[in-house]
């Protein structure tokens, strides 16, 4: 066994989210021991300018931090900045986890008409091309959809929550005649999984924070190999 229990630093662009990601790594993986960091700037710039290198050196840069913290791994929850996270792999000589490939993993598995519903555009492409990438990984055939949900986004900043996740609920029912299976790209977005069990929908609808967190139980198994 490890001298020390293994360090993980969750990278978030989000405010709300350590408050969901906390327990949820308390319950998937309670060998790690976790700190959060929250920099809402890297999502605002990549929302307002595009992915833009200034902003993937920044996400770098929270990366070598964290080893240099002693971090033995590090999960990113935010799918925008999802490629930033796989571009500073090679910096580090630890995991760098992207929240959203589990999920894009198991659609690629459920079938090959796959919607990706988002509220901010700029996460729609990184998801869809990550569903892209898994389906050539399996040689399989698919066909990506990918939709906004108009006045999500605005409802969650302006604290409606309720609004926020009915929005999204309406948007995967009406997706749900005509796919095989719906990804909520954003963590954010999971909540309105809740709101799903008001009406019938007969296909899976995927979100990120539980399979996402689920990837830090490995660190503790590789410390113990070490």
């Amino acid at each position: 066994m490890p001298a020390t229990r293994p360090r993980v630093c969750v990278l978030h662009t989000v405010a709300a989210l350590p408050a969901v990601f906390d327990p949820l790594v308390r319950e998937l993986a309670p060998g790690v021991d976790a700190y959060h960091v929250v920099d809402e700037s890297l999502l605002a710039d990549t929302v307002a300018l595009g992915p833009l290198p200034r902003t993937a050196a920044r996400l770098a840069g929270y990366v070598t931090s964290a080893r240099h913290a002693g971090a033995d791994a590090v999960l990113v929850t935010c799918s925008s900045v999802g490629p930033f996270a796989e571009a500073a792999r090679p910096l580090v000589d630890i995991p760098v986890f992207r929240v959203d490939e589990p999920m894009t993993e198991q659609a690629v598995a459920h079938g090959t008409r796959i919607a990706v519903l988002a509220t901010l555009d700029s996460t729609l492409r990184p998801t869809a091309d990550l569903v892209r990438r898994q389906a050539a990984t399996r040689r399989a055939d698919v066909t990506v959809t990918t939709t906004t949900c108009p006045g999500a986004h605005q409802a969650r900043v302006s604290g409606d929550t309720a609004r926020h996740d009915d929005l999204i609920a309406a948007e995967a029912r009406r997706l749900a005649a005509d796919h095989d299976v719906l990804v909520l790209a954003q963590a954010s977005m999971a909540a309105a999984l809740d709101h799903l069990a008001d009406g019938p929908i007969t296909v899976p609808v995927l979100s990120s924070p539980r399979t996402g967190t689920a990837q830090l139980a490995a660190v503790t198994a590789r410390a113990e190999r070490t």
